[in-house]
Parts: structure tokens; sequence; C-alpha cells
């Protein structure tokens, strides 16, 4: 059977987390090596090697927990923020961004995803959803994504 579905548009996009962060393994290793070498030591693979395994698995841990849950995925349809996706008619309004030290109450609303707030180095951005309920949505490109969230939402409206 073929699968006859149209591909489906992607508004905005942030994967979470670089898979580029796993060359600070072999980084590691060799820097190891070298340090053994200029120690006067000659060239021992073990300790280099367990650097190598270890910096290089753990981060990939971290680069594949980041790249699930810190993810945006932004569609004429949905918006998904880490493992949680809402439906866009589900958005009634986009507030505007907080200035100042002011907190608005929007920025005490649940973080979209299963995260207990806002990720690190992340912007939330203030969302009124369907049944009187808030939440904040939030990307390191917040400003790219408010924009793509004010015009489905403002074409919803319309």
């Amino acid at each position: 059977m073929s699968d006859n579905a149209a591909p489906v548009q992607v508004l905005f996009r942030e994967p979470g987390a670089s898979w580029w962060w796993l060359l600070a393994g072999p980084v590691a290793g060799v820097t190891m090596a070298m340090i053994q070498l200029s120690a006067g030591y000659g060239m021992q693979p073990l300790v280099p090697g367990m650097f190598l395994v270890l910096v290089t698995g753990f981060l990939a841990i971290q680069v594949k927990a980041a790249r699930i849950h810190t993810s945006v995925e932004l569609t004429p349809l949905t918006l998904r923020q880490g493992a949680e996706t809402i439906q866009i008619v589900d958005i009634v309004r986009i507030f505007p961004p907080a200035e100042g030290r002011e907190i608005l109450p929007w920025q005490s609303s649940r973080a979209l995803g299963e995260l207990t707030g806002v990720p690190r180095g992340r912007t939330g951005i203030g969302l009124k959803l369907s049944g009187g309920r808030h939440a904040q949505a939030w990307a390191r490109r917040h400003a790219d994504l408010r924009a793509a969230l004010t015009g489905l939402v403002g074409e919803q409206a319309a």
C-alpha cells in the first residue's frame, strides 16, 4: 500500500539539541592521549578510550533527551512542545510579550510539554486556550514562533 497523504507543512521547528555535541567525546579522548604523551607515559589507549566512550555515551543520552523534551514543531494544525501536542484551534489568544520587570499573569501558567517549567534558554509565550485555560509555549527563537503563531491564530479568528 502506498501512502498518498501530502507532507505536513512545518512552519517552525527547533530540534532541542544538536548531535554535534557528541564530538566532545573524541575531543576528550584525544586530549587525554595528548596528556599521556606529554607526561612521558607513552601511548596507553585504555584511559583515552574510556574518556571517548563515557563522554560520548553520556552526551548521547542528554542530546536524545533534549531532542525529545525540548523540541518544538508548529504546523498549520498543531503545536508540539516536547511530547505534548495541542491543536491550533484550541489557541484563543496570544498574550503580548512581557516587558520590564513586571510579572504578567500568564507567566505563572504551566509550560506546555511535560517539563515543570519553561526550559532553560527558552522564552515563554503566553497563550489563552479554549475553556479559559492558560499555558506557555516556549522556544529559543521565540520571536519567530510568536510571529508564526500569531499568523495562524489571526487567520483562525478571521
